[in-house]
């Protein structure tokens, strides 16, 4: 049943970069009368804000996508699309200049309606923008986890351009902006050509006050090769710095330890050996030990 619904999907075109793409159902194609309007988007602008909550990091995303329509006569205004969320996406808005649109959960719907990206398969969205004319806005608003992999996070943003390039529509330029409401280190951006292959992309940083601002651009032209998606990955400098705080303390007990037993050896073996000799060493060897491994650490902190 789910091949016979997607057979009678008609691809539109992307409404955003981000990947999501415009598909029509046999019924609303029927209405469009076979035709498929051309889009092109010269500028995107998508605004990330990376924050603690609850302690684990956050990413907000804010995407505005100013889209022009270039065939509007042959086109009845009502525009359904879907789009890609992350795992675990949270808190999405759809907005059409001021009004907000009613979503739904597309792959719900339909399980095998997912979407691929070079770290994992994403769930999608489903909405219909009315009455659009030759020029319109669209915001999206969501905020998922970061994922971690080996020990850094990192986050996907699915650029998928070509639907509005064209000959007449031959370039479009997305400007990314990342706050990082945390101390990080060691951030790098790539763009994936393939899922296994990630180039290295050149950013800008800032800082004003506790807050770090990337600036990154992605440029795209008709018929040359794109660059993929983007993705961030980066070390959380506050986390390494709280397992630096447990493991400084747990190593310095451990090597007061290996002193401690080292100096009271003699004790230890006369105390196996001897009870009755050595029973008043012993026990304050063994009390010396206990203070150390359950007092120790706390220490630190103090």
């Amino acid at each position: 049943m789910q091949k016979k619904v997607f057979s009678a999907i008609v691809i539109l075109a992307l409404l955003t970069s981000a990947a999501f793409s415009l598909q029509v159902s046999s019924v609303v194609s029927a209405n469009l009368e076979g035709s498929i309007p051309a889009l092109s988007m010269p500028i995107e602008h998508v605004n990330y804000t990376i924050t603690r909550i609850n302690g684990t990091l956050w990413a907000k995303i804010d995407g505005n996508y100013p889209i022009y329509i270039q065939n509007q006569s042959v086109f009845n205004g009502d525009l359904p699309m879907v789009y890609p969320m992350p795992p675990g996406t949270t808190n999405i808005h759809v907005t059409l200049g001021d009004q907000e649109l009613i979503w739904s959960n597309y792959t719900q719907s339909y399980p095998d309606a997912l979407h691929h990206t070079a770290i994992g398969d994403w769930w999608m969205i489903y909405s219909v923008l009315r009455n659009v004319s030759d020029f319109f806005v669209l915001k999206i608003h969501y905020e998922h986890p970061l994922e971690m992999v080996n020990g850094s996070y990192m986050f996907l943003y699915d650029l998928n351009i070509s639907p509005y390039l064209s000959p007449q529509s031959t370039n479009s330029t997305a400007y990314f902006t990342v706050h990082i409401e945390t101390n990080t280190t060691s951030l790098r951006a790539y763009t994936t050509e393939t899922d296994t292959k990630w180039n290295p992309i050149n950013y800008t940083t800032t800082t004003e006050g506790s807050t770090n601002f990337v600036e990154i651009q992605m440029h795209s032209e008709y018929d040359i090769p794109l660059q993929g998606d983007l993705v961030v990955v980066f070390s959380d400098a506050e986390q390494v710095l709280e397992l630096s705080t447990w493991i400084i303390p747990v190593f310095v007990d451990v090597v007061l330890i290996g002193l401690l037993l080292y100096v009271n050896r003699k004790t230890i073996l006369s105390a196996l050996s001897s009870r009755k000799t050595a029973k008043t060493e012993f026990s304050f060897a063994f009390l010396s030990w206990c203070f150390l491994i359950c007092v120790g650490p706390a220490g630190y902190f103090l």
